[in-house]
């Protein structure tokens, strides 16, 4: 495995989200994911309590592939960054354990620079040091 600076990783990946441009980004995806990588969502509470309701005890979202993970970070940004103003960043503190990357986030605010949201991702790097899986923890 290749030497990877966890926190240099954190900021690379939060800046992901951020990036306005459709084809820019998609370089910075490419650049950043293995190409069958996989983006698995802890859905927000009012997700996990509908799926309940139709019988599903633990759903979790996933994109896989660059288009689907494309679309997940266009989606997010759309939602996110173009309409509510806010930015994501990373925290400081992105620990490494061999193949595994654990960070911290934050969504702010850029109208009042107060942080309104955050989260926690686990990444499963490759032997490229791309990421090959991505769980996210939204509001941890």
């Amino acid at each position: 495995m290749i030497e990877i600076d966890p926190q240099q990783l954190a900021d690379r990946y939060m800046a992901q989200w951020n990036v306005r441009d459709a084809a820019e980004r998609r370089a910075v995806i490419e650049r950043l994911w293995a190409e069958d990588g996989t983006h698995i969502l802890h859905p927000p509470a009012e997700i996990r309590e509908t799926a309940a309701q139709l019988g599903f005890d633990h759903p979790t979202l996933e994109a896989q592939g660059y288009d689907a993970i494309e679309t997940r970070v266009a989606r997010s940004y759309e939602r996110f960054v173009e309409k509510q103003g806010f930015v994501f960043r990373a925290r400081p503190g992105a620990i490494r354990l061999n193949g595994v990357v654990r960070i911290g986030w934050e969504a702010v605010s850029t109208a009042t620079g107060d942080v309104v949201g955050g989260g926690s991702d686990i990444l499963v790097l490759d032997d490229n040091g791309r990421i090959k899986t991505d769980y996210m923890f939204p509001g941890s």
